[in-house]
């Protein structure tokens, strides 16, 4: 066993009233599972403990998710218009981030009987010993 975590696919369904451009609907959910995706496995912001300053200061030493690490995304909504808004329609800003990350821990424990309480995971938190 490697420990190597991978996403062959996340599946997005939202509730969020009438969607009134779907093209764009689509970019904003995918892009918030994406964000979600780096959440679980890559981003990470290290700390000094000794001055508590951060030490990964640039993109450089920040990993965030590149198209190689996307796995396919299917999204859905279910365009129930809302009756509270002239237009039926909601916000949706990154909505597409909640739950991804929580999925992806809960795939891992379910995988390996391990609960990870502290992302992104990474292999020193797999204590397979």
């Amino acid at each position: 066993m490697t420990g190597e975590i991978r996403v062959d696919r996340l599946v997005g369904a939202f509730d969020c009233g009438r969607i009134l451009n779907a093209r764009t609907a689509t970019s904003q959910f995918k892009g918030g599972m994406i964000m979600g995706l780096g959440m679980a496995l890559t981003e990470e912001t290290l700390l000094d403990e000794r001055s508590g300053r951060i030490m990964s200061t640039s993109l450089a030493e920040y990993h965030v998710p590149v198209h190689l690490d996307v796995p396919d995304i299917d999204v859905m909504w279910t365009d129930i218009p809302d009756p509270r808004t002239p237009m039926g329609a909601r916000g949706i800003g990154e909505i597409g981030t909640t739950g991804v990350a929580a999925a992806v821990v809960n795939a891992v424990f379910n995988a390996t009987g391990i609960r990870v309480r502290d992302l992104p995971i990474t292999l020193d938190k797999l204590n397979f010993g």
